[in-house]
């Protein structure tokens, strides 16, 4: 299954004008990678530098699409139910909000980086909340929401594990099967903490709520959209939380100058790619006196200060940082670069760092996979074998002694 990131965050943060703007990107894609999309989730798109230009050729994306030489791979995102404090004990939209939490293998948390939202969510003057508040109380409903799922049975998981039935992680493991938690995240979380060898009846309340807090941190990571970039207060309030959350990712946010800037594109006014630090105008003699000014606003107040809009950047780093994806390019003629219909470099594929060829051509069809002989560097024409560890923008064809069909 492909990763699915879910957008976070309380009420009046921008969080659904968030997910609107991600999504907003209208495309035709003729192999479209999802074909069921429930209520909740949106198809955003990956921007990334595309091999075509390095490789000299004019490329035919089918899962995908090329712009001037920037791939766009489409990913779902979620849009959680909002979130007030205590819904891990089934405040507000608590209960929705775990439920949908479940299926994420990460999370985007918009906050409110002017301060002009109290914790309810209710609009307050700019400045006179601390939206450091918000990320921390965040954090802490997804960790007691696990916390309270390891709880539960607790006694008889010791039990298990001191008798020898089970070892600790799979224990665990077991305990959040269906969260999309797995046990390497587990494993991982039980090392850092230095409790991979230890006895489970000696593990205390406390020791169990840092464990559920670690592996969230490993299973769940959260990315912070702070978003309102545009408004003064935000500004300090921005270089403060990336000075002190130093060991998490903080991206300065306008999303409702993405989504103005994506329906300008869409309706033909202005020439404007997601992520770029500029828009050009095409016609400005459709333009009202109101847009104009807004889009003037957006120029001074979003793209000057900070580069970008930052919604396209905040897709990349949940899956490209967070995640750890790779873009690998699978083709069946290495020399062309072409499908079996002769599209030249039809699928960019997302995958996990680590994959190696066999699991690749798994990827690509189950009959690839069984029947694996070996892989071909496009580029150098090389042979990998099947335990090579594919590399960022790898363009590889897969041998096997049964062809997909």
């Amino acid at each position: 299954m492909p990763p699915l990131v879910g957008v976070i965050g309380k009420t009046n943060v921008g969080k659904s004008t968030f997910f609107a703007a991600a999504t907003m990107l209208h495309v035709e894609i003729s192999n479209r990678p999802f074909t069921t999309i429930e209520p909740n989730i949106g198809i955003a798109y990956l921007r990334k530098k595309c091999v075509c230009r390095e490789l000299g050729v004019k490329d035919n994306p089918r899962n995908s699409l090329c712009i001037n030489g920037e791939r766009f791979i489409p990913v779902k995102l979620v849009d959680i139910a909002g979130l007030i404090p205590g819904a891990h004990k089934g405040r507000g939209l608590g209960n929705k909000f775990l439920d949908n939490i479940r299926q994420a293998d990460a999370l985007i948390h918009v906050i409110d980086a002017s301060g002009s939202t109290d914790e309810e969510g209710r609009p307050v003057p700019p400045g006179t909340h601390d939206p450091l508040d918000d990320v921390l109380s965040i954090e802490r409903e997804v960790d007691m929401w696990l916390y309270q799922i390891l709880r539960r049975d607790w006694q008889k998981l010791v039990r298990q594990v001191d008798s020898g039935v089970k070892k600790l992680e799979d224990a665990i493991a077991d305990r959040l099967v269906g969260l999309s938690i797995d046990r390497s995240a587990v494993i991982k979380a039980l090392k850092n903490l230095k409790l991979e060898n230890v006895k489970a009846s000696s593990i205390r309340d406390e020791e169990l709520k840092i464990i559920a807090s670690e592996i969230r941190k490993i299973a769940k990571p959260i990315i912070i959209a702070a978003n309102k970039a545009d408004i003064p207060e935000a500004i300090d309030n921005i270089k403060r939380l990336q000075n002190e959350l130093s060991n998490r990712i903080v991206i300065p946010v306008s999303a409702l100058s993405e989504l103005a800037l994506r329906k300008a594109a869409n309706k033909g006014l202005i020439k404007y790619i997601p992520g770029d630090p500029t828009f050009e105008i095409v016609r400005r003699d459709l333009l009202t006196h109101e847009q104009m000014r807004a889009l003037k606003y957006i120029e001074e107040r979003v793209l000057k200060v900070w580069g970008s809009t930052g919604v396209q950047q905040v897709i990349n780093s949940a899956f490209f940082k967070l995640l750890d994806m790779i873009v690998v390019y699978p083709v069946e003629d290495h020399n062309k670069l072409t499908d079996h219909s002769g599209r030249v470099l039809p699928d960019a594929l997302l995958v996990k760092r680590g994959t190696t060829a066999r699991e690749l051509a798994y990827k690509i069809h189950t009959d690839l996979g069984k029947t694996f002989l070996y892989a071909i560097d496009a580029r150098s024409k090389r042979r990998l074998g099947e335990d090579y560890i594919l590399k960022d923008n790898d363009v590889i064809k897969i041998v096997a002694a049964k062809a997909r069909k």
